[in-house]
């Protein structure tokens, strides 16, 4: 395990803290680092340049002048690429320059950063020997630290109100950048020569990672949870077949002690009797059907014939072969001659 001299307000080395090797005492991983940085700088863009096109720009909606005859060269619009105060062909256009990157490489990467910086690293107790928030007592600190002349990166976890009183000092000092714990990035570590924060402040970073990296592991078990339980065959459901009531009436018979009170009923069951008791309710309201038909018919029959004639072919129609064919048409008789119009006897 790696360990850093812990440093008074006045620089004398007081006792070593330990620093976590799963943090900063791994091997750095510099195409991570590159990654990482390049990220950020691309999502820091707020990608809203705009310029406008030759439809965007106010006016120009009238032809300048005629197309032929005045000498000049042929226009079609003021507000022309070609012209002063036209559009611009192919300018920036709102967009997004955001890059995604994966958790775990956001990680690895912040952890190759605070590795590479562990050299850089000055550990103090704490500020509290700070009476006032002013510039100039923060500045003798950072004198006595032998920092004073370098880009520092102070790191703070706000655990105490002095915390706030410490950004106020030391906000105003040129080349000297105060952030949060929780806001550490790689940018920040890799521009700034010294790395400068408190004992609290370090065994928070060294927390940080540990629930990271926890909260990863049970993603993990849960994960192999979940194949396990998938890989692992499922019963097979047992299929429930409907029988039909011939093949109930052929099922073998319970046992005794499965059967119920009710007395048995012939070889059919109580099923098979329904089922037959239909059947003859059914023919027997077929039959009275079929009678009552028949009675009306009758009645029809003997309301058409007439009384006193005996039954035979009806009157007024003779009788007709099937195969005979039908009788012709007799003719028309001619109509008498009528008198010759004037116009008849002119003609003769």
């Amino acid at each position: 395990m790696t360990s850093a001299p812990v440093l008074d307000l006045k620089g004398k080395s007081v006792r070593e803290v330990s620093l976590e090797d799963e943090v900063f005492g791994i091997e750095p991983n510099k195409g991570l680092l590159h990654t990482a940085l390049i990220r950020q700088l691309a999502n820091a863009r707020s990608g809203s340049a705009n310029c406008k096109t030759r439809a965007e720009v106010r006016g120009g909606g009238r032809k300048p002048w005629r197309q032929k005859g005045t000498g000049r060269a042929r226009a079609g619009s003021i507000r022309s690429p070609l012209w002063e105060g036209g559009g611009v062909i192919f300018g920036p256009k709102p967009r997004d320059y955001s890059i995604a990157m994966p958790r775990k490489q956001r990680v690895l990467a912040l952890k190759s950063a605070l590795a590479a910086s562990r050299d850089r690293l000055v550990v103090v107790e704490s500020f509290a020997g700070l009476a006032e928030a002013k510039t100039k007592q923060f500045a003798q600190i950072l004198k006595d630290l032998q920092v004073n002349e370098k880009k520092v990166l102070l790191v703070l976890d706000y655990a105490t109100d002095k915390d706030a009183q410490v950004e106020q000092a030391a906000r105003n000092i040129c080349g000297l950048r105060v952030i949060h714990v929780n806001n550490l990035n790689v940018k920040d570590l890799l521009h700034h020569d010294v790395v400068l924060t408190t004992e609290s402040a370090i065994q928070a970073i060294s927390n940080r990672f540990k629930s990271s990296d926890a909260a990863e592991d049970g993603k993990a078990t849960k994960r192999s949870k979940i194949e396990h339980n998938h890989d692992v065959p499922k019963a097979p459901k047992e299929k429930r077949v409907m029988l039909k009531p011939e093949r109930i009436a052929a099922a073998p018979e319970k046992p005794a002690h499965e059967k119920s009170a009710k007395p048995e009923k012939g070889e059919k069951g109580e099923k098979g009797e329904k089922s037959e008791k239909g059947e003859k309710s059914e023919k027997v309201e077929k039959g009275e059907k079929v009678e009552k038909s028949a009675e009306k018919h009758e009645k029809a029959e003997k309301h058409e014939k007439p009384a006193g004639k005996p039954e035979g072919k009806p009157e007024g129609k003779p009788d007709v072969k099937p195969d005979a064919a039908p009788p012709a048409k007799a003719a028309k008789p001619k109509k008498e001659d009528e008198p010759k119009s004037k116009k008849d006897e002119s003609k003769e």
